[in-house]
């Protein structure tokens, strides 16, 4: 029934955007949970006080896109709905009350979902302006995983020069991110953890101190040799399962451990004893909840990441580029495991 009606409301937005000429866009689709997504053409919203629209030039995507169009995110959208949570773009028509940006200007917006489409309406505090030299896919590859970075590095673990952090999926485009600000930024020593040679070896590449095929090594074992026995202070962990708890148990006296997230798919149980044993701190971070909870704090985070992407000091690793024709071939090019840095969809 719920897939029938959304059917029938996504067979309404095309012939409301066909009507009379109508302005519209093209939109990627979520019309039934679980299938593929559908790109169709949709009417353009009007513009309420404090709104801007944008034309969008590319999306990030990101791995809890793919979640929500299966029904398996913290958030439930209502069908249909397009999903996309960040993109950049170029201001086209500003509403009543804008300040903040004019027509004209390059911006990255953050959305719960809408930016997987050639525009997206957004309020104009949820707008960050691009810098000068910084580019439009760099820019869209910023606000969720260079966000999230900066809050696991900075707020949650507060991490301090020359200590060594510990980055699980560490070829993924979190992962990359959270590497490339504990080099360059917080001057971290980073051991990265992934699950192959060639995803070990990119890690290396953006400036890892060591890396740990954990499909072959044991991670524990291999953290303890690196650390001279020592441990590290951080550990990053986006895998879940086993290899949370092989993090876990790599930390140093009074180390942290902060959870981004479960790719593997089994989200584990926390052994007590080991957070008492050595005094270990055990704690998550939730991107999205800050825009709720601590806007400035969200913010400040992205700000920061165009910052220092316009000063040089940080490189977005952007692994593939798809067209938004091609948005269901980006969501297996992310659930096969064959992504490594981000993937980003193109409107151009």
């Amino acid at each position: 029934m719920a897939a029938a009606a959304a059917a029938r409301r996504v067979g309404v937005l095309g012939r409301a955007c066909g009507r009379g000429g109508a302005r519209g866009y093209r939109a990627a689709l979520c019309a039934e949970l679980a299938k593929p997504l559908l790109v169709r053409d949709v009417p353009s919203p009007p513009l309420q006080p404090h709104q801007v629209r944008v034309g969008v030039h590319y999306c990030g995507l990101n791995f809890a896109d793919i979640l929500a169009c299966r029904g398996l995110y913290q958030e439930k959208h209502t069908l249909p709905f397009t999903p996309g949570m960040e993109f950049s773009g170029t201001v086209v028509e500003i509403g009543e009350n804008v300040s903040a940006v004019k027509e004209g200007c390059r911006v990255i917006g953050v959305t719960g979902t809408t930016a997987m489409a050639e525009e997206c309406v957004i309020d104009q505090k949820r707008l960050w302006r691009i810098p000068e030299g910084v580019s439009d896919e760099d820019a869209a590859a910023l606000p969720v995983t260079y966000g999230t970075a900066t809050l696991v590095l900075d707020r949650r673990a507060r991490v301090q020069p020359g200590e060594t952090v510990l980055v699980t999926a560490g070829a993924g485009a979190t992962g990359l991110a959270v590497i490339d600000l504990a080099v360059n930024i917080f001057k971290a020593k980073v051991i990265a953890a992934a699950g192959s040679d060639a995803k070990c070896e990119l890690a290396l590449k953006s400036g890892v101190s060591h890396s740990v095929n954990y499909s072959r090594s044991s991670l524990r074992d291999e953290v303890k040799r690196l650390t001279d026995g020592r441990g590290a202070d951080v550990a990053v962990e986006a895998v879940g399962g086993d290899i949370f708890k092989a993090a876990l148990q790599s930390l140093a006296w009074e180390g942290r451990i902060v959870v981004m997230g479960f790719a593997g798919g089994k989200i584990p149980s926390i052994p007590a004893n080991l957070l008492l044993l050595k005094n270990v701190s055990a704690m998550g971070v939730y991107w999205s909840r800050y825009q709720k909870e601590n806007f400035p704090v969200f913010s400040s985070a992205i700000s920061s990441a165009l910052q220092y992407r316009q000063e040089g000091k940080i490189h977005p690793n952007i692994g593939a580029v798809f067209k938004l024709e091609e948005a269901n071939e980006a969501f297996n090019h992310v659930l096969q495991r064959k992504s490594t840095g981000k993937v980003i969809i193109s409107m151009k």
